[in-house]
């Protein structure tokens, strides 16, 4: 079972930037990914996708997050990154990767989630 594993968040002041990455333990190549985020009593939303290399690879944003933040990956290292730039405080969430949509099966098993990765945006 692949296992994915977040990283790179942080506490950080209005306008600044983070890359969170996503480092799977096994390829993900043939998966849409995506970076989700869920602050504290809301559900965990979409932030971004990136389709699997042998359609493209193109990505899609939540209009909250538009022109702000990038989404990449690289499939000769297994990991999916997420470049946060111009930081709000309604930014700050647990941020998750995952297939897109999250769960799909590989081997019979659905893509669990992480720990997820905090990221905190306060002055």
């Amino acid at each position: 079972q692949v296992q994915l594993v977040e990283s790179g968040g942080g506490l950080v002041q209005p306008g600044e930037s983070l890359r969170l990455s996503c480092a799977a333990s096994g390829s993900v190549s043939i998966f849409d990914m995506g970076w989700y985020r869920q602050a504290p009593g809301k559900q965990r939303e979409s932030v971004a996708t990136i389709s699997r290399p042998s359609t493209g690879g193109s990505a899609n944003y939540a209009d909250s997050v538009k022109g702000r933040f990038t989404i990449s990956r690289d499939d000769a290292k297994n990991t999916v990154y997420l470049q946060l730039n111009s930081l709000r405080p309604d930014d700050t969430a647990v941020y998750y990767c995952n297939t897109a949509p999250p769960g799909l099966f590989l081997w019979g098993r659905p893509m669990m989630w992480g720990q997820g990765t905090q990221v905190t945006v306060s002055s």
